[in-house]
């Protein structure tokens, strides 16, 4: 069977789902009631199994329909964007966008940016999401997602760009250096407290110690307090707690207006970097170029870190 021959059907199929009935999806389409219900037939016979239930007012997907029918979708979209781009090299970017991010970046970088993009581009509309895990893109219909760390390889199927690595810094609450004294050196931060943060598996993440050009070392200590959330370690540093080690876009503001002082300057770390990743198969679409260009301005950690 040809590749054309498969994509017979498809459209007519995705209509009956999203207007719920086959009347209606004949009416979307300008065809007879007849023509769609053999068109869903016809590829049900190649496919060899239902992809509907037929009720009398509504029909209801089948395990395999729902499942067909989300392929159905994210190939329509690329065709879709794929005429889009040989139609017009200038089209505008349009549609809906779906962009996912890491929960505490989201917050306190990422939804500047966000909004801004979306009062450039008014006929996109961001459809975004803020989770931690590492999503799979095509599993999940995503076309854009921001990821901090994750290394430098990735799939194939997918592109990338790197916007810079994170600053690491020690810091503490000017209540918790009155208290205990500043640490000048490495060998004095050892008997100070440490607010860590928590892994998924319980575990705590060690600092990172760098000193000069040697390689970085990495340090696990007690903590005199650990939490799984970058906020409110940031939180616990502010109520004079201990140390933190932490990343420069986390900690800037509370920096700028002096609830927290950035202590050992000379052993600033590097940390992961940040990365825009996308769907190679949507990459000429308007929106997604749009969108990975305004990240790029945006976004680059490593220009914020140095300005």
């Amino acid at each position: 069977m040809s590749p054309l021959e498969r994509l017979k059907g498809l459209e007519t199929f995705v209509a009956v789902v999203e207007a719920g009935s086959f009347t209606a999806a004949a009416e979307r389409l300008h065809l007879t009631n007849s023509a769609v219900g053999k068109a869903v037939a016809r590829l049900e016979e190649r496919l060899k199994r239902p992809l509907l239930q037929r009720g009398r007012r509504r029909v209801e997907l089948t395990d395999a329909g729902d499942a067909f029918y989300q392929v159905c979708v994210r190939v329509l979209d690329e065709l879709k964007s794929a005429e889009d781009m040989l139609a017009s090299d200038e089209i505008a970017p349009s549609g809906r966008l779906r962009v996912d991010m890491p929960a505490t970046f989201g917050r306190l970088r990422g939804m500047a940016s966000l909004l801004a993009f979306a009062e450039k581009h008014p006929q996109v509309t961001p459809q975004v999401s803020f989770t931690d895990r590492f999503v799979d893109l095509v599993e999940e219909g995503l076309d854009v997602v921001v990821r901090i760390g994750g290394g430098d390889v990735w799939p194939a199927t997918l592109g990338y760009t790197c916007l810079g690595h994170e600053e690491l810094v020690f810091c503490a609450a000017p209540s918790y250096l009155a208290r205990r004294g500043e640490p000048r050196t490495l060998q004095e931060l050892q008997a100070h407290d440490a607010v860590l943060y928590a892994r998924a598996d319980g575990s705590s993440s060690p600092w990172l110690i760098k000193e000069g050009d040697q390689p970085v070392v990495r340090q696990h200590l007690e903590g005199r307090i650990i939490l799984g959330q970058a906020e409110a370690q940031v939180a616990a540093v502010q109520a004079g707690l201990g140390v933190a080690q932490l990343a420069t876009w986390v900690v800037e503001q509370a920096l700028r207006e002096g609830s927290l002082v950035a202590i050992l300057p000379a052993h600033v770390t590097q940390g992961l970097p940040l990365h825009i990743v996308w769907q190679r198969s949507r990459e000429h679409s308007a929106k997604v170029r749009a969108v990975v260009g305004h990240f790029e301005r945006t976004l680059g950690i490593g220009a914020a870190l140095a300005s």
